[in-house]
């Protein structure tokens, strides 16, 4: 990040924001503390909340947590906390959207300095960047990056020939192994606990796999509920099953379970014959609908588009 910021000049690049909002613990936390709440039943209440929890969800974790869910400063908690999700809590910087711009940057945008040092940040969010047509980069950040570097590097040292990515067996049997041991212990991208406990049940044998073991252990299939399905008809106690033959074309690869946000996508466009500009749509709606809603006209229907007939 710091050679773009160094290459372009920080009048002319700058990260995007990230707008904090909301979420059922914070705003319990922050609506009970503003009620005079004790505040170890405060955090007894916000522990029983998980991040994806609805307006709905308050007064049902309330009973959860042992307090009386019909009581009138209970209800004006889950009330007042109610109001609170979804709003803005503060402005904290994107993991690595970059914008670089021809001119100064701030003849198209408002920036500011960040806390870190040397580092500008534009005070709008990757939303209001791509809603104004400005081009925003994804730069990755990631020092895992630099550990493979390093282990490359001590391979060809020790080896006495350079060793690089290119020279790593595409399909090794006894990493494989390892693997659906559920030994992934600082291995990239499956070293959680969430990924160290899926490795065993669905012991992935090619790389293919690999790609649906990262991407089931997310909050999409798990909160859909494609997890169980796919895990069963993987190990053979379902049978694989589409409602038709253009369904088997998109979800083939995964089971007949949608997994990936391109299969919900085509799922959108075979099912309710959407345009593929619909089917973005319906994407964006579906990753930010905790946030904004917006998924109303997809949930009572649209029946339009090129396939509307057969929809």
């Amino acid at each position: 990040m710091q050679y773009i910021y160094r290459k372009y000049g920080r009048d002319r690049a700058a990260l995007t924001a990230a707008v904090t909002t909301y979420r059922p613990r914070s705003a319990l936390r922050e609506a009970g503390k503003a009620l005079g709440v004790d505040p170890a039943i405060v955090e007894r209440v916000a522990k029983q909340h998980h991040w994806f929890d609805s307006r709905a969800d308050l007064l049902q974790r309330f009973a959860e947590a042992g307090l009386d869910p019909d009581a009138p400063l209970n209800q004006q908690w889950a009330a007042f906390a109610a109001q609170l999700l979804g709003y803005p809590r503060h402005l904290s910087q994107h993991s690595g959207g970059f914008v670089i711009s021809r001119g100064k940057l701030t003849r198209l945008v408002p920036v500011q300095n960040a806390k870190m040092v040397d580092r500008s940040i534009i005070q709008w969010d990757k939303d209001d960047i791509e809603a104004l047509g400005i081009l925003k980069i994804d730069v990755l950040a990631l020092g895992m990056l630099s550990m493979v570097r390093r282990a490359l590097d001590m391979i060809s040292e020790k080896r006495g020939e350079t060793f690089e990515l290119q020279d790593i067996p595409a399909e090794d049997k006894a990493t494989y192994d390892m693997l659906c041991d559920g030994d992934s212990m600082g291995v990239f991208q499956v070293e959680s606990r969430a990924q160290m406990s899926m490795l065993p049940r669905l012991r992935p044998q090619c790389f293919y796999d690999l790609v649906i073991e990262v991407a089931i252990v997310r909050p999409g299939p798990v909160q859909g509920g494609m997890v169980h399905p796919f895990l069963r008809r993987r190990q053979g106690l379902e049978p694989v099953t589409f409602p038709s033959e253009g369904m088997e074309k998109a979800l083939a690869r995964t089971l007949g379970v949608p997994i990936f946000q391109e299969q919900v996508m085509q799922v959108a466009m075979l099912a309710a014959g959407f345009s593929a500009g619909e089917a973005d749509q319906l994407r964006r709606a579906m990753a930010a609908w905790k946030r904004k809603g917006g998924l109303e006209p997809y949930v009572t229907g649209r029946r339009y588009g090129a396939n509307a007939g057969s929809a």
